[in-house]
């Protein structure tokens, strides 16, 4: 019999008493039973499913360092089962009195009711991949958020929104999807799609999304979960991850499971045109435990709002979405696989979304469309492996991003005039890491990595029917990296970790469509840039255990951003390096989501020399320019409570206080002998709630409804960018109701119906009209979504 193979296989490593302690367990996706062999053999115990039913029940991947008893509630818990102790090293996992949740992603944490339908166990650990070297939660020396996949899609599937409203430390500019800018805790340099590189470093896996273009917006749909990491990551990222690393950890192939799963969901806004979305996700393996293949499918239309009354146009903004991910996962032999991945996404805005701050609400005087399309795609190839004690993870992956848009630079007397801006990236990077988990309280990792990023910003002007090209700029940057990292024990409570990067940058550029007397007048010194540099990162942390789930940590860390060429009017000129050091200390007790209470903590001070930012030239169009230095005071406070069974609050709040103390600029364009680091609004709060009710049988009510509030900040540096933005409210609903298989979704965003001012910058050619980006009015979503 099938079942008696579990039995036998799961005894198989039947241990002695004295083998009891913690080790490292790292099983594939399988059905229970097949799991159950693994974590038995890894962790020298007996295992044994009798019910046959539950052992053939499809559970992810179990990975970590916990003991035995650990390891079988946590597959117990992913089965839908309760492990019961039959021994000193023995289990027998039986059926709960529940069937499992759908199997839609990995077991993650944030299970409404955390779990207790399933079994009456302790919090599991969750492993930080975003640490590089797997460790727990309660291990890592920072702030760490994990998101978990399922509760994002909650009241349907979105972009990186989603996560801006999970998180009081996590903003976004607002010019539209695909163009923004992303910010953590406080680091923020500018409001333009220009040359300078991204202050938060976006991953899917292991490969950065983008080197010096906007956020990509990729739906955020099938994701196992987020990982938000707070800067500066120099050590363990480089370049751009100043403010931190946001990392997006997609679901995995499963090898034994075929499944599909659907959402279609259509949406209503007040004041504004209708919306729909639809997705599918797909499972099919290839080769019975050897390989599978998972598809992702998402399209949406998101309904204009803005009304452009000089072109005769309703409703204007709308969007369109297109995407898709394609992911294959081989495991050649025991311990080793392959993973390729193909992903891309098309985003076409009809027209802007922001309006006229002193005109009719919801109502943009522009005299041309100001649309803008953006293209994103992205192919990668990852080996991992062990080699002993030793694992091995090496990411090979190109990306091609395309950004066009359109603004309207119209004279106030004048004819209508068309400012086009295309930002073309290419991209080729390499990482490959080695690390150890602890052994005798020493572990380690090791690693190195090479990108290559090539990003062209062209711009041209159209006025009527004649077109001219402006200065455009060609940026070409190299690097090879080393870094290494290191953690102590040095009492069983306190661990140190030490680690350091070396970065060798090749960079490299120069100007494009100059006029040929600009060419002369600079042709002694060229407009051609080419150089090298040589960065070297350092970080220290301490971390101390206080009891089960609680610590304190101390930490220093450091980041860098390479400088390169940029426009300012006719002419192109070089801007430096930039580079942080941050100071914190925190504390945290619990995990997010996870437990009775949770509560985590911390103030960081970061030093900020030669910040990147932009500014508006004398021409009227953005350049971007080191400013001067800066320093950043920030301090935040997130947690979390069960109230009553299935009932679960939380709340976060963040404070940033920035200057600029020494500007590079002429006081005149700075307008101040200091001023606030823009973008980033100096209060930020959030609360949330979460119910999940069992209404009989396999039907579950769960429900989500949070509210947030963005304090003051200002747009940019210099008087044309000194408006301010912010202070305002936003809110949002969702439920769904039904069984695993089946379900029916409803969402209400912005359900106070807020106008308020997301972003303050349309077009920087906006002369003599103030502007405004009201957030999307009150929308209405129905959804449905089925799993077979």
């Amino acid at each position: 019999m099938r079942i008696s193979r579990y039995l036998i296989g799961a005894a198989l490593m039947a241990p002695a008493p004295a083998l009891a302690g913690q080790a490292e367990v790292a099983t594939r996706p399988g059905n229970a039973g097949a799991v159950a062999i693994e974590i038995a053999r890894q962790t020298s115990s007996s295992i044994v499913i009798l019910d046959s039913a539950l052992a053939a029940r499809p559970v992810p991947e179990i990975r970590g360092r916990f003991d035995a008893a650990e390891a079988v509630r946590r597959l117990a818990r992913a089965a839908g089962g309760r492990a019961v102790a039959t021994g000193p090293m023995a289990w027998r996992i039986e059926p709960a009195a529940v069937r499992p949740a759908k199997l839609s992603r990995a077991v993650q944490p944030h299970e409404p009711d955390g779990g207790r339908a399933a079994i009456d166990a302790p919090p599991e650990p969750i492993v930080v991949i975003a640490t590089k070297r797997d460790l727990t939660l309660d291990q890592v020396a920072g702030q760490v958020a994990v998101l978990d996949g399922g509760a994002l899609e909650a009241g349907g599937v979105g972009g990186t929104e989603k996560i801006t409203q999970q998180l009081a430390t996590v903003a976004s500019t607002h010019l539209g999807s695909g163009r923004n800018k992303l910010f953590i805790r406080g680091i923020a340099d500018s409001s333009f799609t220009g040359p300078t590189q991204a202050t938060v470093g976006q991953y899917l896996g292991d490969l950065r999304l983008t080197y010096n273009a906007p956020d990509p917006d990729l739906r955020l749909s099938d994701m196992a979960r987020v990982e938000v990491l707070e800067g500066p990551q120099g050590t363990l990222y480089g370049a751009g991850s100043l403010g931190g690393i946001i990392r997006l950890v997609p679901n995995a192939p499963q090898l034994d499971m075929t499944s599909f799963s659907g959402t279609l969901g259509g949406s209503l806004t007040q004041h504004g045109a209708a919306s729909g979305d639809a997705g599918a996700v797909i499972n099919l393996p290839l080769v019975q435990d050897t390989a599978a293949l998972r598809g992702t499918f998402d399209a949406m239309r998101l309904g204009g709002y803005i009304d452009k009354p000089l072109l005769g146009r309703r409703n204007a903004n709308r969007t369109d979405i297109l995407g898709g991910r394609l992911a294959l996962r081989i495991d050649p032999v025991p311990g080793w696989q392959v993973e390729v991945l193909a992903l891309g996404q098309s985003t076409d805005t009809a027209d802007s979304q922001y309006a006229d701050r002193d005109g009719p609400a919801l109502e943009n005087a522009a005299r041309v469309p100001e649309s803008a399309h953006a293209d994103y795609a992205m192919g990668q190839i990852v080996v991992s492996g062990r080699i002993g004690a030793v694992r091995l993870r090496s990411t090979t992956g190109l990306v091609r991003q395309t950004l066009r848009e359109n603004y309207d630079a119209s004279l106030p007397e004048g004819n209508p005039r068309l400012f086009t801006q295309t930002n073309r990236t290419r991209m080729v990077a390499n990482e490959t890491r080695l690390w150890m988990p602890e052994r005798g309280g020493f572990s380690w990792l090791a690693g190195m990595s090479f990108t290559h990023n090539e990003a062209t910003l062209s711009r041209l002007i159209t006025a009527e029917v004649v077109r001219s090209a402006t200065a455009g700029v060609r940026n070409v940057t190299d690097e090879a990296t080393f870094y290494g990292e290191a953690s102590l024990r040095l009492a069983a409570p306190l661990v140190a970790t030490a680690g350091g990067r070396v970065t060798w940058s090749r960079l490299g550029g120069e100007g494009e469509d100059i006029r040929p007397e600009v060419i002369m007048a600079y042709a002694t010194s060229g407009i051609t840039a080419q150089r090298t540099q040589t960065t070297v990162l350092p970080s220290f942390a301490l971390h101390l255990a206080l009891a089960s789930h609680s610590a304190l940590y101390l930490r220093y860390q450091e980041g860098f951003r390479p400088g390169g060429l940029a426009i300012e009017g006719d002419y192109v000129r070089r801007f430096r390096d930039d580079r942080t050091q941050t100071f914190e200390l925190g504390a945290r007790r619990g995990s997010r989501g996870q437990g009775a209470f949770d509560l985590a903590m911390s103030l960081s001070y970061t030093q900020w020399q030669d910040i990147q930012a932009d500014f508006i030239d004398v021409t009227g169009l953005p350049s971007t320019a080191n400013i001067g230095d800066g320093r950043i005071w920030t301090a935040s406070l997130s947690g979390g409570a069960r109230v009553l069974p299935g009932l679960r609050m939380e709340a976060g709040f963040a404070w940033n206080r920035s200057k600029v103390d020494k500007p590079a600029l002429p006081l005149a364009l700075l307008a101040a002998r200091a001023m606030q680091v823009p973008n980033i609004a100096n209060v930020a709060a959030r609360m949330g709630v979460t119910w999940d009710e069992g209404l009989g049988g396999d039907v579950r009510l769960q429900a989500q409804g949070w509210a947030s509030y963005v304090g003051r900040s200002r747009l940019g540096v210099g008087p044309e960018l000194g408006a301010a933005q912010g202070d305002y409210f936003d809110s949002g609903i969702s439920a769904r109701i039904g069984t695993p298989l089946f379900g029916v979704t409803v969402g209400l965003t912005n359900i106070a119906d807020q106008r308020g001012n997301r972003f303050a910058l349309g077009t920087p050619f906006g002369t003599g009209r103030e502007q405004v980006t009201p957030l999307r009015p009150r929308t209405l979503r129905i959804g449905v979504d089925t799993t077979f």
